[in-house]
């Protein structure tokens, strides 16, 4: 039985990429947060099968994550996720692109719009970081991951407002993603303890998030437990062609726990005409 999660592999410097490209159309992107055992298709699986209708939908796996391959002993920086991305886009000869990312996904979707402002045209930041804020337990509990399905089951059910979406399959998928081997270590390595730091190094300058003319749409879950509503509602401050949507009853999986609305939102504002910035 093939994996959902393997998709194509290309080259993006030193790390091979693996990344899904489905749909046709205006490029998007699609950028994934940063708990354990997550890829490109465990977060946006419901999104890519709901949105290649509309567009062509991009979604790799950023270095440490999923199936890419780093070269052993790579460093992981916001930089060089960045780079990563970048040559990703390069390398398929993508100019400009819609982005969307979700929680730490946002941070690089923000860090590429400040880097290269040209080549994003219209923002959709979910659940985002790249704002200060103070460490959740959530999300200290998150990048704190130890491998067991114990401990997987207690982090899922810290992401989502319905229990219920917390099944034995879901569980026992996300931990052997999270255990496979080099997986953990490459994990550990990123955002070892005290974890408010990290939080701080995923953040841009206020001027520099200001300075963006893109129109961005914000969204957020009202109960989310990770990354706190206050972070959206910094970057709607910030971002002067924003607009957020917060959903009731929703924790950290917005394009989950309200998929098809999530998607409707995306739809309409990236098929919407620009306005002026």
């Amino acid at each position: 039985m093939s994996n959902p999660e393997i998709g194509k592999t290309i080259a993006t410097g030193a790390v091979l990429t693996n990344y899904h490209d489905v749909g046709q159309g205006r490029p998007v992107l699609m950028l994934h947060g940063s708990g354990p055992g997550v890829s490109a298709w465990a977060n946006w699986r419901l999104a890519l099968q709901a949105l290649q209708g509309d567009f062509r939908l991009l979604a790799p796996d950023l270095a440490g994550f999923g199936y890419s391959q780093a070269p052993e002993g790579t460093v992981h920086t916001r930089q060089s996720w960045l780079e990563q991305i970048v040559r990703f886009l390069d390398a398929l000869d993508i100019g400009r692109v819609d982005v969307i990312g979700n929680s730490f996904g946002g941070s690089m979707a923000l860090a590429l719009a400040i880097a290269h402002p040209e080549r994003v045209g219209k923002l959709v930041l979910m659940g985002s970081v790249g704002v200060p804020f103070a460490l959740t337990p959530g999300l200290d509990a998150v990048w704190g991951y130890q491998p067991s399905v114990e401990n997987m089951e207690a982090i899922m059910r810290v992401f989502a407002y319905d229990q219920s979406l917390v099944g034995d399959a879901l569980v026992r998928m996300r931990h052997e993603a999270s255990a496979r081997p080099g997986v953990q270590e490459a994990y550990a390595s990123m955002f070892p303890a005290p974890r408010q730091r990290w939080v701080d190094a995923m953040s841009h300058p206020e001027e520099a998030i200001r300075a963006l003319p893109h129109q961005t749409l914000l969204v957020h879950g009202r109960d989310d437990k990770v990354i706190p509503l206050s972070s959206s509602m910094t970057l709607l401050d910030w971002i002067d062609n924003s607009e957020l949507h917060v959903f009731a009853r929703c924790g950290h999986w917005t394009q989950i726990e309200h998929g098809a609305r999530f998607c409707s939102l995306v739809r309409d504002f990236l098929a919407s005409r620009p306005e002026a910035a």
